[in-house]
């Protein structure tokens, strides 16, 4: 049986909250009323792409990129459980398809890549960069591990506020320490920001250095 939206919603807050849940820019999202959500069905299916599409471009639209710790996520309670490599599969196809929905009406963010494999790569939606975080039930990260499948989108700009703050690195190693002590090995995904593809950590699987992702843009935006 699926959890309710309400439910859901209600859980991922709640879960944010854990004392040793190491992400400190979702609980400041939060905390600070900067933390939206939007329940769709499941993660497999695009029934509810035009409506979460359009719930991101209204997002970005509403947040000024100097801003830090804002984040939208979209909880999928409909989805099954799936393994790592079903939820990856699942992840990369419904970014795929919203992607298809968003390319005739926006380009892709020019600060960021489009190519997966590249350093600068960030998903585009609307015209705005995001660092897409995957979880679901069958993630073997405990930081990754939720009961109901959710893709968390995090605004690119904060991430480049906070490099120009002098802020990034401090707060990269206190969430890198955090996940430590949380989970109890460190996360060979981790990479700082811009060094290598950030596609490598959105599914939360550990993956291989050959490893490509299978996300291609639309022809007209390569």
């Amino acid at each position: 049986m699926h959890a309710s939206p309400d439910k859901a919603a209600t859980k991922f807050q709640a879960h944010i909250l854990e004392a040793g849940f190491p992400c400190l820019g979702a609980k400041s999202a939060l905390r600070r009323g900067q933390l939206e959500q939007i329940v769709a069905g499941d993660l497999r299916c695009g029934r509810h792409d035009a409506a979460i599409l359009d719930a991101l471009v209204d997002f970005s639209r509403r947040h000024d990129r100097d801003s830090v710790f804002f984040s939208c996520v979209v909880l999928f309670p409909g989805t099954p459980l799936l393994d790592e490599p079903c939820f990856e599969a699942a992840l990369w196809d419904r970014l795929a398809a919203l992607h298809r929905l968003d390319a005739s009406q926006h380009a892709w963010d020019p600060r960021v890549s489009s190519d997966p494999s590249s350093p600068n790569f960030s998903m585009s939606l609307g015209g705005h960069a995001f660092y897409v975080v995957g979880m679901h039930p069958g993630a073997s990260r405990q930081a990754r591990c939720f009961e109901t499948a959710a893709l968390v989108f995090n605004p690119h700009s904060q991430f480049e506020t906070l490099r120009a703050n002098g802020r990034y690195d401090a707060l990269r190693d206190t969430v890198a320490s955090r996940d430590l002590a949380f989970a109890g090995s460190r996360n060979p995904m981790l990479a700082a920001h811009g060094s290598a593809s950030a596609a490598r950590q959105y599914s939360g699987r550990a993956v291989a250095p050959d490893w490509a992702c299978p996300f291609q843009t639309s022809k007209s935006q390569q």
